[in-house]
């Protein structure tokens, strides 16, 4: 087969990849993008964008005005027997609210984005295993039908499955957090509402309500349908239940308010792994980036990971920019493993002190009391979805932020 040679190959069309074409191409880079799927395609994902999610759509000039967008003001909270509603912050550096769209529509128009900026997108190739040189570098990727594609760089955004970075022997992490989701949409009147409710009461609501090692969700999606589902941040302490056990006994305690019919119905459940706490390190290395969730940039916190796809796909972008501004070989090489480093100034003391919070999260007794008396308290609850969140204006904000800002700055981040 006919080798072709490009400046950057991207490896998955996800919000990660189709974000990193974007900014590459823009810049007037050859960049090609080979994803196995053809679009639209249903991913397992809550569909929900924070306004870390909406300032990175923003950034990329993306529109999100049309009809196929459904705004939020914040979330709903309950646990403990108790339900709080609570804005999201009103921040200097990120917008004031959230936005719900199908992984089926966002990721078409990312790539979409992507094409229209000068990349090349295509659909229904494998990736099948890295291109080496003689020293053992990433030179480009050979697809299941045996095609070669040539490249300076290479940018996995295959997502957990990290195939490329497994291939040159960078495995994920299993001492630190992975996490793991399952959701379907379900048929429900309550298709707008303001706020998305967040649930850690595993039975029925009340004081003695069972707490779930993780949370439960319901995000109304604007079309007659919720996405309704159910996240386990931390599959090291799991119990006896799987997850879907645990969503079904969750569901089914809902009480006819919250507008779901378990038994009306759906789609399938469907389940997703959400790695964290950039478990597959380094992020650079041999001429290969890895982006999004093959680098383990998922929350620990929430579990949301389109907002830090989008993120680390800039990031990742900046830096093979200036890398290819430099000579080859050393100085080139110096420039691109500033990478990893860029990644854990910015996310890794939040991981860590997402970890700490996991550990709680696996103690129900500590999440009833803390559901059970924290929700009483708005302004605390407020807080608490800035950190979780990581929405922050630093030590250029309020008290709040500063001390958020110190609490990071005190946490190792590797």
């Amino acid at each position: 087969m006919a080798t072709q040679q490009h400046d950057v190959v991207v490896a998955g069309a996800g919000p990660a990849g189709s974000s990193a074409a974007y900014w590459l191409a823009r810049a007037g880079l050859d960049v090609l993008v080979l994803e196995k799927s053809h679009f639209p395609r249903e991913k397992v994902c809550g569909d929900g964008l924070t306004p870390r999610g909406v300032a990175a759509l923003a950034a990329m000039g993306i529109d999100t005005d049309d009809d196929g967008w459904v705004r939020h003001r914040g979330l709903r909270v309950h646990g403990g027997g108790q339900v709080v509603e609570v804005d999201w912050p009103r921040l200097a550096r990120w917008p004031a609210g959230g936005l719900i769209r199908t992984r089926a529509d966002l990721d078409a128009q990312l790539a979409r984005h992507a094409v229209a900026a000068g990349a090349e997108i295509r659909f229904g190739v494998t990736v099948a295993e890295p291109l080496l040189d003689d020293a053992g570098r990433v030179c480009g990727v050979r697809t299941a039908d045996g095609e070669e594609h040539r490249a300076t760089l290479v940018v996995s955004a295959e997502g957990l499955s990290g195939r490329l970075a497994k291939a040159i022997g960078l495995t994920r992490r299993t001492d630190v957090p992975l996490g793991v989701a399952v959701r379907q949409y379900l048929p429900t009147a309550r298709t707008h509402d303001p706020y998305l409710d967040i649930s850690f009461d595993l039975t029925a609501q009340g004081p003695d309500a069972e707490s779930m090692p993780g949370y439960g969700w319901f995000f109304p999606m604007g079309d007659g349908t919720a996405n309704v589902g159910f996240g386990l941040l931390d599959t090291r302490y799991a119990g006896d239940d799987d997850t879907r056990t645990v969503y079904r006994r969750w569901i089914a305690s809902l009480p006819a308010s919250w507008g779901i019919d378990p038994e009306a119905p759906g789609t399938p459940l469907r389940g997703a792994g959400l790695p964290t706490s950039l478990s597959r390190r380094p992020a650079y290395t041999r001429g290969l980036l890895l982006v999004g969730d093959s680098a383990g940039t998922v929350n620990p916190f929430n579990g949301e990971g389109i907002s830090y796809a989008m993120e680390t796909a800039r990031t990742a972008s900046e830096v093979v920019l200036a890398a290819l501004a430099a000579p080859a070989g050393p100085a080139r090489e110096a420039v691109l493993r500033r990478y990893p480093e860029r990644l854990r100034a910015e996310f890794g003391a939040h991981h860590r002190l997402g970890a700490l919070f996991l550990k709680g999260l696996a103690r129900p007794e500590l999440v009833r009391f803390a559901t059970a008396h924290g929700l009483k308290r708005p302004a605390a609850v407020a807080v608490a979805l800035r950190l979780m969140g990581n929405l922050s204006d630093g030590r250029d904000g309020d008290a709040v932020d500063r001390t958020l800002d110190v609490l990071h700055r005190l946490t190792p981040s590797r």
